[in-house]
């Protein structure tokens, strides 16, 4: 026994180690959650392979008792993973979109996009309001939200609301919500709420940080994409629509990995026309909305939330 033990051992010192893939992530139970759904997919992908989850807290999730739009701060909830990253500290992040910067830093790259969940936002009603909807809610009632341009879409729609921001992550914004009584109702990504296996809190379903938003469509070839610009108070809003042709041939190559005008986003089998078509298109959409008075509605917007 004690043969075959040392032999054992000393097959096994003689193997070539599992390389470990270090994977930063946010501290927090969400992102825990979807950090470790992604680690699953590429265990299950490359099973030669050992990841290790490293976990750490944001300059958002320290920052508790002030609005996101009013801390004056980039890369909330991304900037301590991306040094993280630069110091070789970690391999790769996992990121929910919503909260990467709009421009990259120089030499990072979004590696893949996982598969979208529901993409609308959720209403959760303080208990004594199950069964009630935004609409039904008493006058005056508050609803809380990170969100600007949560708030601004929905303030244009229900004038007898009041708006207020709310901080914290899932767990503690629903504790403010359940516990306090100065919310009426919270506003969250339905997502979020899935994820953490919280379908029953959903009410009703309905960037965070301006009043912005975009939504694509693709049907029959056609990419539709409509974007939409809110003042702060909902009172008004530009919302167009445009579409362009995006073919996909049946066969064809990757597209380019190294593209720096596609934002670092690596689109497996999606080659270079049918990316460049859809990048075209964002543009002239983006140029359409600022023609009809979209950075006048955003000025604005900033001025008025820089003074509160």
């Amino acid at each position: 026994m004690s043969g075959n033990g040392n032999a054992a051992a000393t097959a096994e010192e003689n193997s070539p180690k599992m390389r470990v893939i270090r994977v930063g992530t946010r501290k927090s139970q969400l992102a825990r959650i979807q950090t470790d759904s992604v680690v699953a997919t590429l265990k299950a992908l490359y099973p030669g392979l050992q990841f290790e989850i490293i976990a750490m807290s944001t300059t958002g999730d320290k920052i508790l008792d002030t609005a996101l739009s009013k801390i004056g701060e980039k890369s909330l909830f991304t900037k301590e993973l991306e040094h993280a990253l630069e110091k070789n500290e970690v391999d790769l992040v996992v990121h929910s979109l919503k909260d990467l910067p709009t421009v990259l830093p120089p030499g990072f790259t979004i590696g893949a996009i996982c598969k979208r969940e529901n993409p609308h936002d959720a209403v959760v009603f303080h208990p004594k309001f199950v069964g009630k909807t935004l609409e039904t809610l008493p006058e005056k009632s508050v609803v809380g939200t990170s969100s600007l341009r949560r708030a601004a879409q929905l303030q244009r729609k229900f004038r007898h609301l009041e708006f207020r921001s709310i901080r914290g992550n899932l767990n503690t914004r629903l504790r403010k919500l359940d516990e306090q009584q100065e919310f009426s109702a919270i506003i969250l990504a339905t997502a979020g709420l899935q994820r953490m296996g919280w379908h029953n809190r959903v009410g009703q379903e309905g960037g965070c940080s301006v009043p912005v938003a975009v939504h694509t469509a693709m049907k029959d070839g056609q990419l539709y994409l409509t974007g939409g610009v809110w003042s702060l108070d909902g009172s008004d809003s530009i919302q167009e629509t445009m579409q362009a042709t995006i073919h996909v041939p049946a066969q064809h190559e990757d597209g380019p990995e190294d593209d720096p005008q596609l934002v670092g986003i690596t689109a497996c089998n999606i080659p270079r026309g049918p990316q460049l078509a859809a990048q075209n298109l964002g543009i002239s959409l983006a140029n359409l909305l600022l023609s009809k008075g979209a950075k006048n509605i955003l000025d604005v917007a900033r001025q008025l939330n820089d003074a509160h």
